[in-house]
């Protein structure tokens, strides 16, 4: 086992990690941005190095300051979270050279998997069904052409995309060629890549994922799907587990495509494998998130499986000591992003000092968040400043337990989108479970 690990993030995940690695007996090695300098990850880790400036680029995505605080700080392993370089394969190699584990799968995968274009081919050659759509294409005239077989509405997706980035919906043909362009150059910005692929729109459709955990000697444990529809500019705003759509038989089905799908690429460490359920209950292959998910705490309160540990003792070479048998899904978990925005201005990011804090508390009420009384939020990362989760017996009692605990969460000196969560949890198309991917735009909040 690694007696020192660096995180290379941020926010409420680096908080989290550092609070796994304490349990286990593992030191910890925190970076940070000249912005951060004051962060709650900072203050916890028991050692800490700036990196950089502000921006990300300058500083969490600059791998060779990172891996220079790796080497002076001792460290054995890097935690990269999610996002920023969590999917970043020419990292994972540099970390290798440097003599580091990376904590997630091997470069090998991140590439193939990063590339969207290859993960479906790879997909579809696994016999994992996938949705309808292009190869990548190289230009304007090439993307046209296969628009044309597709057929409208279709997506403009990157191939390195992420976190709704460098997507867009097509619906005519007037659109497409100033949409492919500021996808691409979007792409270009936020993953130095370019490429694009289309694909075939699916209206009225579920975004269903599977949470996977595979050891270094081949085990592979699916641990039940979360249900991440209700999304915002593809953004996710909550998710839960289990689904309220998928039965126990679906549930089955989607586990042997996700055991088929991991293993035909040899995947180790934590991951998650996202489709999209049409209403006669089929499912396609959108993507492998070869990292920890945001939304994992709802797997975690469904399964009792602490993630982030299983994850560092997968990287460390020990073997899974149980079955997904072993692990059955237990009452039901929500999780809501709660945003330093304002729903009433479009949404509009804010940032600024917490002047007034209360998380609420009580039996499987848990908050993740670097909040503190004082803190400045600061401009130039991600909006979302926690997630609030809630466990309970019955979906029923777990959306109540939502409301309760929203409604005693208290953050002032900032927006944030409680209250915008909380008309959501009380609107009918939530309580039935009948939501899909395309709720919120069809309720206006596009």
């Amino acid at each position: 086992m690694f007696s020192k690990i660096l995180i290379v993030n941020r926010g409420e995940i680096a908080v989290r990690i550092i609070r796994a690695c304490r349990e286990m007996g593992i030191s910890t090695v925190a970076v940070y941005s000249e912005a951060d300098r004051d962060a709650l990850h900072v203050s916890l880790a028991d050692e800490c190095y700036c990196i950089g400036p502000a921006r990300a680029k300058d500083s969490y995505l600059n791998m060779s300051a990172v891996l220079s605080a790796a080497d002076v700080s001792g460290a054995q392993a890097i935690h990269p979270g999610y996002g920023l370089l969590s999917e970043n394969a020419e990292f994972a190699r540099l970390c290798s050279k440097c003599g580091m584990t990376f904590i997630g799968p091997s470069p090998e995968v991140l590439s193939k998997m990063g590339d969207k274009d290859e993960a479906k081919r790879t997909m579809k050659a696994a016999q994992v069904p996938v949705i309808p759509g292009s190869g990548l294409v190289k230009n304007p005239d090439e993307a046209e052409r296969a628009a044309a077989e597709i057929g409208y509405p279709f997506l403009i997706k990157a191939r390195a995309g992420g976190g709704g980035r460098g997507i867009r919906l097509i619906r005519s043909e007037k659109e497409f060629a100033p949409a492919f362009a500021q996808a691409s150059e979007e792409a270009e910005n936020a993953f130095g890549d370019g490429g694009m692929y289309l694909e075939k729109f699916m209206t009225g459709v579920k975004h269903i994922e599977m949470q996977i955990l595979c050891d270094t000697q081949g085990n592979v444990v699916c641990l039940g799907e979360r249900d991440c529809s209700m999304q915002r500019k593809n953004q996710k705003v909550l998710e839960e587990s289990p689904s309220p759509a998928v039965s126990s038989i679906q549930r089955k089905e989607l586990s042997k495509l996700c055991e088929r799908a991991a293993r035909a690429v040899g995947y180790t460490g934590v991951g998650t494998i996202e489709f999209l359920m049409d209403r006669d209950g089929h499912f396609y292959f959108m993507e492998m998130n070869t990292r920890l998910q945001v939304e994992h705490p709802v797997t975690e309160m469904v399964t009792g499986i602490d993630l982030v540990k299983w994850q560092i003792r997968v990287a460390a070479g020990l073997p899974l000591d149980f079955t997904a048998k072993e692990v059955p899904l237990r009452g039901h978990a929500i999780e809501c992003r709660i945003n330093a925005e304002n729903p009433k201005k479009n949404f509009r990011p804010g940032c600024g000092k917490i002047s007034l804090l209360h998380f609420p508390g009580g039996p499987s009420v848990r908050f993740d968040t670097a909040l503190y009384p004082d803190y400045v939020v600061p401009p130039f990362y991600d909006s979302m400043i926690g997630k609030l989760i809630v466990h309970a017996k019955t979906r029923e009692e777990a959306v109540r337990k939502m409301q309760a605990a929203l409604c005693e969460l208290v953050v002032e000196g900032v927006d944030q989108n409680v209250e915008f969560l909380l008309e959501l949890l009380r609107e009918d198309v939530f309580q039935s479970g009948r939501y899909t991917t395309s709720t919120l735009a069809e309720r206006g909040n596009l």
